[in-house]
């Protein structure tokens, strides 16, 4: 019985885990697409809630994209992957993402930690 309960959560561990790289490369293009000043593609790039929610009223996504002073991304530092959801550690900034259907996309950016509180980010849903 101990090894079936061993086994079982071996196998579920090994459901959730994930390739870090695919996260890692969404994290780059968006980063490459807004320091590019590509902001059409990295609002493509966006999770549709936090594309949505990033304007003001009478304002595009790429206008309210623009206007927000995302720091450099630079090198990927690390990568957690948990199941669907994943942060991506850039050397000037830090990101979250969520795996759609499609492909993973970036629910967060700009994200800086507030000591014992969540992250404070520039872009999110």
């Amino acid at each position: 019985m101990r090894t079936l309960v061993i086994l079982t959560a071996l196998a579920a561990l090994a459901g959730c885990a994930a390739d870090p790289a695919a996260p890692a490369r969404a994290a780059e293009r968006f980063h490459a697409a807004v320091a590019a000043q590509q902001d059409e593609a990295a609002c493509g790039m966006l999770a549709r809630k936090t594309a949505a929610r990033l304007p003001d009223p009478g304002q595009s996504c790429a206008e309210a994209l623009r206007e927000l002073k995302l720091g450099p991304g630079g090198k990927v530092v690390s990568v957690s992957v948990w199941g669907d959801e994943a942060q991506v550690r850039l050397a000037g900034d830090t990101l979250f993402l969520h795996r759609f259907s499609d492909g993973w996309r970036i629910k967060a950016a700009g994200c800086k930690p507030e000591r014992d509180l969540p992250y404070d980010c520039e872009v999110e849903d």
